[in-house]
């Protein structure tokens, strides 16, 4: 019995040797991209390239931001007496928003008239020669001081709003102390902030390929999922003079009406900007292959009844057709867009 076992179990084995010796052979002649043995032309269809004029649009995120936005606080640390608005209050360009403790400036108008009374008693003297010039500019000097403070303390008692806007953020209530630390999501120091919101702002970092193209002045799609379907027409204010080394890119400030304010700041929304006409390829998707593995793209051409393969870069799209790039396509080539999934650079093609 045990020969019989020996020789079964050794034909197993070479057996199972020469299926694997075989699936190797076959994975390494497929491996070498060589072509088929079998040389009978892979039947496809073409199309002839042409070029395709289209309107060139680009697009990218943005984040809206007010147009004017002031953290309104005293310019020294004090008491707050009284607030006059609460956050979401509108408020008009002038108006009186807060009043801060006037002791100091009490004291100051006090100190001032004090000042005020000796500087006219030795203008009198002075004018008749009773005293010596150099008395006279000190009192002067002190007067000076004096009113400049009370002039200051005036303006920093009485904070009033130096726009029309909304009241975005009130940090403190009526009686507390505002001791000038950061306290703001902005990291400044405020007792209330101030936004102007019937104009909008947002920055956009755009390809450094649209640097000539671009011009100040030109209008801007705005969109928002907010508002789904409907666009707000903007421009652009301000192109930023330098390309970012890092990301290739430059930045755009763009200025959007919003006299119903239906748009508001921190909201996501997209930027398109028109850059005019160009000339493409647009060819249907279908036709563009993947490499396996990799971000390579790649179409077949028919040249004198054999395939070429060409490496393309994908441009814009549209709906099942998309915009190819590359220096070895020109008008006239015909283009493989059927059959072209089981072809290698170089096989016989026939066009049916």
């Amino acid at each position: 019995m045990k020969p019989k076992l020996f020789q079964s179990i050794f034909i197993i084995i070479t057996s199972i040797m020469l299926l694997v010796w075989g699936c190797s052979s076959r994975a390494d002649e497929a491996g070498t991209g060589s072509l088929p043995e079998d040389n009978s032309p892979e039947s496809v269809r073409v199309m002839e390239l042409d070029y395709s004029e289209i309107s060139r649009s680009i697009t990218y995120p943005a984040s809206l931001m007010a147009y004017r936005e002031v953290h309104l606080a005293s310019a020294s640390p004090g008491r707050i007496d009284r607030i006059h608005v609460e956050t979401g209050t509108r408020v008009s360009r002038g108006q009186l928003l807060v009043e801060m403790d006037r002791t100091q400036l009490q004291q100051a108008r006090l100190q001032l008239a004090n000042l005020e009374r000796d500087y006219r008693r030795l203008d009198t003297l002075r004018k008749v020669g009773s005293i010596p010039q150099q008395q006279y500019d000190q009192i002067r000097t002190q007067y000076d001081l004096a009113l400049s403070n009370v002039e200051f303390l005036q303006e920093n008692t009485r904070l009033a709003a130096p726009f029309s806007g909304i009241v975005s953020g009130k940090y403190f209530d009526d009686g507390e102390m505002f001791s000038g630390a950061p306290n703001t999501p902005a990291g400044k120091a405020a007792i209330l902030s101030i936004v102007h919101t019937s104009q909008l702002k947002a920055r956009v970092n755009v390809s450094e390929r649209y640097y000539p193209v671009v011009k100040t002045g030109m209008p801007v799609i705005i969109t928002s999922d907010i508002w789904p379907g409907e666009e707000f027409t903007g421009k652009v204010l301000h192109i930023f003079p330098t390309i970012d080394p890092v990301t290739r890119s430059f930045t755009l400030e763009l200025l959007i009406p919003n006299q119903d304010e239906r748009l508001r700041p921190g909201m996501f929304a997209r930027a398109r900007l028109d850059v005019g006409q160009d000339e493409v390829f647009v060819v249907p998707a279908i036709a563009v292959l993947k490499l396996q593995g990799s971000n390579e793209r790649f179409v077949f051409l028919e040249e004198n009844g054999r395939a070429k393969r060409v490496v393309v870069q994908m441009g814009d799209r549209f709906d099942d057709m998309v915009e190819i790039i590359s220096d070895e396509i020109n008008s006239g080539n015909n283009l493989i867009v059927a059959g072209q999934a089981r072809l290698l650079d170089g096989v016989p093609v026939s066009v049916r």
